[in-house]
């Protein structure tokens, strides 16, 4: 059986799911759509599909699922037009910058019956799986601490920051996820921190540049997030999980790995320079997994829920912030 597959939108993140979805086992790329039809013809004859609008995809019978790589203004329509039509939807994070947007959307998914799939792609970065695997096979007993290290290169244009919902609905999203997935236990409360050490534009758009949080479950396990616009040497992407009998870690990938060794010292290659390249692996690595759901009929995962979920840690860190004390995610 091939999955035929849509994507709705032909920018940076839709050319990245493009290759993932040609490159799938028992998948194949029929349909583009997007606003600006240069970018959806180029994109679209690149893989031999064909350029259609939305609504004609939604109503088409050659098509059995979608890749929603839209602006996230479009995502909760969409994933709620895709479900009617009777179309898997694998939709990139958030589902929408409200909690109770995401709550309805999630309601109609569920009245539906429909598979909904969300793009938290950290989960299936190999050496970040590993993490979890090893957490599992109990090596290093029970979890008691987690450091989430993720820092871009550069920070993003005003323009973006407008329309993001800002560093901890945009960027640090990702971490709260993986703070969930590592953690195995929902977050109790959040306590975080945000200031502006890099561009004033964006501290006068209500947003942070530069942020942390420090997060505690129920037993009291805890997870630091440290996030920054700006590493001046590449993407910084760095897991460390400590447990009752040991700890593991996943350090930083670079394109190359070597050490050069001379009488200077020693040197190794720069890190990737963003997420596209960084996180080739687990962009291909969650759509085959998304493939494999709609085939198999289990049930999707990281679903609705856990975008519900993650967005609701970042809401109960932007309240932190604004009332400088910690959050009790029942507060939310």
């Amino acid at each position: 059986m091939v999955i035929r597959i849509a994507l709705l939108g032909a920018g940076r993140i839709g050319k990245v799911h493009a290759k993932a979805v040609s490159a799938a086992d028992g998948a194949r790329l029929v349909a583009v759509a997007d606003a600006f039809a240069e970018a959806a013809e180029t994109l679209a004859a690149g893989y031999g599909a064909s350029v259609r609008t939305i609504d004609e995809i939604a109503a088409a019978d050659d098509v059995d699922a979608v890749v929603i790589c839209t602006p996230t203004t479009t995502h909760a329509d969409l994933i709620e037009q895709f479900a009617r039509a009777g179309k898997a939807v694998f939709c990139e994070k958030p589902i929408d910058l409200s909690l109770d947007r995401v709550k309805s959307c999630l309601k109609t998914v569920e009245e539906l019956g429909a598979t909904l799939m969300i793009g938290f792609n950290r989960r299936f970065d190999p050496h970040f799986k590993a993490v979890r695997d090893a957490i599992d096979a109990g090596r290093i007993g029970d979890v008691e601490m987690v450091q989430i290290t993720s820092r871009d290169p550069g920070a993003p244009p005003p323009s973006y920051v407008q329309t993001s919902g800002g560093i901890f609905r945009d960027m640090t999203i990702h971490d709260f996820d993986m703070a969930r997935f590592l953690l195995g236990e929902e977050v109790a409360t959040v306590y975080a921190t945000g200031s502006v050490l890099i561009d004033p534009e964006i501290g006068k758009l209500g947003d942070y540049d530069s942020a942390m949080v420090v997060m505690t479950t129920a037993s009291g396990k805890q997870c630091s997030i440290s996030n920054s616009r700006r590493a001046t040497y590449g993407y910084d992407q760095r897991i460390e999980v400590h447990g009752s009998m040991g700890a593991v870690s996943a350090e930083n990938v670079r394109p190359v790995s070597i050490e050069l060794a001379t009488r200077e010292g020693y040197t190794r290659p720069p890190l990737h320079d963003f997420f596209m390249t960084r996180y080739l692996d687990a962009y291909a690595a969650e759509i085959s997994a998304f493939v494999e759901t709609i085939g198999s009929g289990k049930a999707p995962s990281p679903s609705g829920e856990d975008g519900l979920k993650a967005l609701a840690l970042a809401e109960a860190a932007l309240k932190s912030i604004a009332e400088r004390r910690a959050v009790g995610m029942d507060e939310i």
